[in-house]
């Protein structure tokens, strides 16, 4: 059915209850190609801020569903578009939560849709644990009279970055991630692939943004707990087995970072936010 951008903004979705356990949390860094026993081993485990992402729906075993009100897409038009997460404290190696979901905007790209929502993960006690904002860009959704959105376009330093980071993927590393809690076909049926107009498989925008992260961590942090934010924009595709090229700028408390697979760029307007 058409978008309905008047139903489907500020609409709130079901409040989900989540929890999880350090063994999750050790899968989702193994995803991530993680060998660093601070990732790998429950004792001293320090966990990435990017887990907080995914931790809500991370024992789902059924492909995504596109449906809110208002809105109901094929799932083979949609790629991630823009993710983003504030930790407000290190996330716990285990714990119980509520995610509470709204519909923040709908925009009209014209031969596209980009559907915004902010979630807030909060305890039992009423404390927040983290807050996402993530869009999905529906390919043939558009022309439904919206408005086009913001650009929220982050500048790069006109100099030479201040490091420069490779990161190998694994070839078998979509079907690792597929086991945190994101079985879209697309990142392993080849036939449903071609039907979304890739070649083969490709790899998760959210492992992509999980590996950039850790790199940056590791790189140039003492460790994840220094992380407050980490945003970006899904601007191309991985195909499992690339390396990722990142390029970072230090600007006070910011990170500003671009990653490219080959010449392709597909992390961009990326921006990691440390404490000060």
């Amino acid at each position: 059915m058409p978008i309905d951008p008047d139903v489907a903004v500020g609409a709130e979705l079901p409040e989900l209850t989540f929890s999880w356990s350090s063994s999750d949390v050790l899968l989702y860094h193994l995803a991530l190609g993680a060998t660093e026993l601070r990732y790998v081993y429950e004792e001293g485990l320090s966990v990435l801020p990017t887990f907080g992402v995914v931790a809500p729906r991370f024992h789902e075993t059924a492909p995504p569903a596109v449906s809110f009100p208002g809105i109901d897409i094929d799932l083979a038009k949609v790629l991630h578009g823009t993710q983003e997460i504030t930790v407000h404290g290190p996330i716990p190696a285990d714990g119980e939560a509520v995610l509470r979901t709204r519909i923040t905007d709908v925009w009209d790209k014209g031969k596209a849709a980009v559907v915004v929502q902010e979630s807030t993960a909060v305890t039992a006690d009423g404390t927040a644990l983290h807050t996402t904002r993530s869009s999905i860009f529906a390919r043939g959704e558009g022309g439904f009279g919206g408005e086009r959105g913001p650009s929220n376009r982050v500048e790069l330093p006109d100099r030479e970055p201040d490091a420069v980071i490779e990161t190998p993927t694994l070839p078998q590393q979509a079907y690792l991630y597929r086991l945190c809690g994101d079985r879209n076909p697309l990142h392993a049926d080849p036939e449903f692939a071609r039907r979304a107009g890739f070649d083969q498989p490709i790899l998760h925008g959210l492992c992509t943004y999980g590996v950039v992260c850790k790199a940056v961590v590791d790189a140039l942090l003492d460790g994840p707990e220094q992380v407050v934010s980490f945003g970006a924009k899904f601007a191309g595709v991985v195909f499992p087995g690339e390396t990722l090229r990142t390029r970072v700028w230090r600007d006070g408390s910011r990170l500003v970072l671009t990653t490219s697979a080959g010449d392709r760029p597909v992390l961009a307007d990326a921006v990691l936010v440390t404490q000060d």
